[in-house]
């Protein structure tokens, strides 16, 4: 079984990538499962896309070739011009928590009517293999809520309302959470991907 790196340590979202692409002849590992302490790269790209491609392409370098996985996300919202954007795990700072971010997010959207609170979550996936560079996207729509609510996901997720839904992605079961988000939809393309890869 081919192994096939997934560029984070964020544990939340290995596991959802894990359980998307289950079945497929991978086994998933993530970066703390490598026994190199790679540095991480300098995000200079200015697309969710061209973040998501240097990612993987710099450590499929750093960890000896391996089929590499990376993915860069994150939340526009239209009231605040797109902001938070590409930089929306830096947002409130380098190592800010969840809850920090989403406390900003907040704060500045303070006054801001439901009707006006419309964003969107967005996620490319780049996958980095011989002779391989492949992005896949996938967005969803929804409004922001004006406080946190659920307690599953991770990151914005707890504000984040799927409107059709009217409950918060933190609010969704994962299986759920998985046919209607942002990454679940980039991952469906990337599990077709894999499917027609000889292994």
């Amino acid at each position: 079984m081919q192994e096939l790196l997934i560029a984070t340590t964020n544990p939340g979202k290995i596991a959802e990538i894990r359980s998307l692409l289950a079945g497929l002849p991978y086994s998933v590992i993530g970066l703390s499962d490598l026994d190199a302490n790679i540095p991480s790269p300098e995000e200079t790209g200015t697309t969710f896309a061209e973040n998501a491609l240097l990612k993987a392409v710099y450590y499929r370098e750093h960890s000896a070739g391996l089929l590499t996985l990376a993915d860069d996300s994150g939340l526009v919202v239209d009231a605040l011009r797109g902001a938070p954007g590409i930089h929306s795990a830096r947002y409130a700072g380098k190592n800010a928590s969840s809850a920090e971010m989403i406390s900003k997010l907040l704060s500045e959207m303070q006054g801001v009517p439901i009707e006006s609170r419309t964003a969107r979550f967005v996620c490319a996936i780049a996958l980095a293999g011989d002779g391989m560079q492949t992005v896949f996207e996938g967005s969803c729509n929804g409004l922001i809520a004006f406080e946190p609510r659920g307690v599953g996901g991770f990151g914005y997720d707890p504000v984040f309302i799927d409107v059709e839904l009217g409950l918060t992605f933190a609010e969704i079961p994962p299986e759920s959470k998985a046919q209607r988000s942002h990454r679940g939809k980039a991952l469906r393309e990337v599990r077709e991907f894999l499917q027609q890869l000889p292994v």
